[in-house]
């Protein structure tokens, strides 16, 4: 595994990903408390791992002003995704990356897909090892029989994978495979960090 980490690190940063590595995410919160001025506003994406680490509570509690659909009732959702997606930051995980240095995302709305290549100052990117995979075959078989059964099962969501663990191609109103991203290189005009972390985290 340390090999293909290595290896996926290295094709990142040929990529044109500023990438840094961290034995955990405590040490990767630490890295971001630091980095981000605690008077800029930021938005943040669905993501497990952001949410298990509390990251999102200690931004809150020294001062940033957070922008996060899971913090709110369901009448203000639709305007923190517009503010989240004009927020100065931006914090999202990935549901893949390829060892060829890839980004793979699949989502239902397009709200944390959308942003996080495009409309921020800094964008930061922390994945878990268990996100690392061989190429975009193996990402895509990921996330539709990990990323979105799970998702699906927290969500309540009704869909096939919630029940199966595995995609049948519905056509359910509670579908989240609706926009699969690729981002295979850094894009222009966007400041992207991708925080590789050496623990398992979120889905």
């Amino acid at each position: 595994m340390k090999d293909l980490v290595a290896l996926t690190i290295k094709n990142l940063k040929d990529n044109g990903f500023k990438t840094e590595y961290f034995d955990g995410i405590n040490d990767t919160k630490k890295y971001l408390l630091n980095e981000i001025d605690e008077k800029k506003d930021i938005g943040i994406g669905g993501s497990m791992t952001i949410f298990d680490s509390n990251l999102h509570e200690e931004l809150i509690n020294r001062g940033n002003k957070l922008y996060w659909h899971w913090l709110v009732d369901n009448k203000d959702k639709s305007e923190t995704f517009k503010n989240a997606q004009n927020a100065s930051i931006y914090l999202s995980s990935s549901n893949a990356i390829t060892s060829e240095g890839k980004l793979i995302n699949i989502d239902g709305v397009g709200n944390r897909v959308s942003s996080i290549f495009y409309g921020h100052d800094k964008i930061y990117i922390l994945a878990g090892i268990n996100k690392i995979v061989e190429n975009n075959e193996e990402a895509i078989n990921r996330i539709k029989t990990i990323s979105c059964p799970k998702n699906a099962k927290r969500l309540k969501l009704n869909t096939p994978c919630r029940y199966t663990g595995k995609c049948s191609n519905c056509n359910s109103d509670d579908r989240m495979c609706n926009i699969t991203v690729v981002l295979e290189k850094a894009p222009m005009k966007s400041d992207i960090e991708i925080l590789i972390i050496d623990e398992k985290l979120g889905y």
